[in-house]
């Protein structure tokens, strides 16, 4: 694991909303470099945790951190420049292409200064195909692609302008095939390579130790193991969290998962 700064934390926040406890004291670390995988069961409070990361949603009661400042202190835009997200459902009904929709990353920067990175993303993506189709005429995984290329514009720009940032993509690889999953993820991890933070909610185990230097594993809005892929998926681990039976096996000093039944 990375020994770089924190780039963002969570310190002992909770989430309530009336009587349900979506979040409960949990803190973590998010390092420059770290490629992090939040995992758990439905409603374990991955969402919740990413979004509160994000600044998107306040904590009852904790604090969020985003290059030692308490983030609510970001304005909007200021905070865009630091920090991205991909959220699980983006939908747009205007007919936007999907150059148009990457070049939204760059915000209000001028067109010609953001074109080489708006290129490169759309080739990063696989996008080329689609560059001139209105993005409501593409399939879910299509949409979802461009608005990941969109964030990595985003990115850039923030990233030329005040150093690393923090990327974060919740589920992003729903509406994606095997080949698209792969290569978002590996994008990602590019990202991580150059000093940014790196954070996904995933759902499969297994993309999610193809992608990770870390996971965090959420049950019932508390982390119940957060370290390297070998020290947190293990038999033990699912069978408590997910409560199904599994074989562990390895594959080049990592772990993969298959599923034998469930309990």
């Amino acid at each position: 694991m990375t020994s770089a700064p924190a780039i963002i934390e969570a310190d002992a926040v909770c989430m309530k909303v009336r009587q349900a406890t979506l979040l409960d004291n949990v803190s973590v670390q998010l390092r420059g470099g770290e490629t992090v995988a939040i995992v758990g069961p439905n409603g374990a409070g991955k969402s919740t945790l990413l979004r509160l990361l994000s600044g998107d949603l306040r904590s009852t009661s904790g604090a969020v951190r985003l290059k030692g400042r308490d983030l609510t202190s970001y304005a909007s835009r200021e905070l865009a420049n630091h920090r991205v997200m991909l959220s699980q459902h983006v939908n747009v009904s205007f007919p936007f292409t999907v150059e148009e929709i990457v070049a939204m990353g760059a915000g209000d920067r001028p067109r010609n200064a953001a074109a080489s990175l708006v290129d490169a993303a759309i080739a990063e993506l696989d996008l080329a195909p689609f560059r001139h189709r209105e993005l409501p005429t593409l399939s879910g995984g299509e949409q979802q692609r461009a608005h990941f290329a969109r964030v990595l514009v985003q990115l850039a720009c923030g990233e030329a302008d005040h150093g690393p940032g923090v990327l974060l993509l919740d589920e992003p690889t729903s509406s994606l095939d095997l080949r698209h999953q792969i290569n978002l993820v590996e994008t990602a991890k590019r990202r991580a390579r150059s000093g940014t933070a790196v954070v996904a909610v995933l759902h499969d185990l297994n993309l999610a130790v193809r992608f990770a230097d870390r996971i965090i594993v959420l049950r019932k809005g508390m982390v119940a193991a957060d370290g390297n892929p070998t020290e947190t998926i293990t038999d033990k681990m699912i069978s408590e969290v997910f409560e199904v039976e599994t074989s562990i096996g390895s594959e080049g000093g990592q772990p993969y998962v298959l599923l034998q039944r469930m309990q």
